[in-house]
């Protein structure tokens, strides 16, 4: 290897230029599997050495990778959103005939909705249903996230339900919030709007806990019975529903006027 460099340092007068050629091409080659070893030392632990794990590896460094894309900071990353699961940390809510939980129910839909949000850049917490941060939270929206019974009521338990506190210190800002879930989530579902709001919903705990600031509501996305199909086979439907909503109180988008009945 010595001469070989020292005679491409020193060429003899006598030497061929074709000589000359094929000893660089030597030393490129083996600098180049050189530096590949190098790599693949780096690239590998031993205990990646099996066949399919080199071979895998091994492709992926091969493989040509697309260049890093910086991300673009937008105003949306500014706004923060607390979804609430409701129940979460707290008991099972509605219990079903065949086990299924209110609780699960609402924790599958509310972790939809928080990496829907999160992949629009916002920046959402997803809380238990008495999560200590409540205390105080300050957020853009906060929406706490429930479903109605499991039992069979009556032909007419269907649909979803959404409200905002009796005692608001900013009532129109939690009556948009409250119109736009509404208009939203019932276009993307297909849900009807049930109209039995309870106290449990206007005098629900966390509006007492959270910044007065924090506009707030919560939603019964459905009721288990009767939406049990939709809420549970299709979550995400339901999910796409809510961060509409979302989307448009926070971007102020227009809501459809509701229809009128004339008598």
């Amino acid at each position: 290897m010595g001469r070989v460099y020292m005679a491409a340092l020193n060429p003899s007068p006598h030497s061929h230029p074709r000589s000359e050629v094929r000893t660089g091409q030597v030393l490129q080659t083996v600098i180049t599997i050189a530096i590949f070893l190098a790599t693949l030392s780096i690239a590998f632990s031993p205990s990646m050495f099996s066949n399919a794990n080199f071979n895998a590896a091994l492709a992926q460094i091969l493989t040509p990778q697309p260049a890093a894309i910086a991300a673009v900071p937008t105003s949306e990353q500014l706004i923060r959103i607390g979804i609430v699961s409701g129940h979460w940390g707290h008991d099972s809510g509605a219990v079903c005939d065949n086990g299924t939980t209110e609780q699960q129910v609402n924790l599958v839909i509310a972790t939809l909705v928080a990496q829907k949000l999160t992949s629009y850049g916002y920046q959402v917490d997803l809380l238990q249903e008495f999560d200590p941060r409540l205390t105080g939270y300050k957020a853009a929206v906060l929406l706490s996230i429930h479903n109605d019974s499991c039992q069979y009521i009556n032909d007419q338990a269907t649909g979803f339900k959404v409200a905002s506190a009796l005692a608001s210190r900013d009532p129109n800002s939690t009556d948009r919030l409250v119109a736009c879930i509404r208009d939203r989530y019932g276009r993307i579902t297909g849900l009807p709007f049930h109209d039995s709001i309870t106290l449990d919903m206007t005098q629900y705990h966390a509006f007492n806990e959270i910044d007065p600031a924090t506009t707030a509501a919560i939603i019964e996305a459905g009721f288990l019975y009767k939406d049990y199909d939709i809420l549970t086979g299709h979550p995400d439907v339901i999910a796409n529903g809510i961060v509409a909503g979302i989307q448009c109180f926070v971007n102020n988008e227009n809501i459809a006027p509701e229809p009128t009945l004339t008598p």
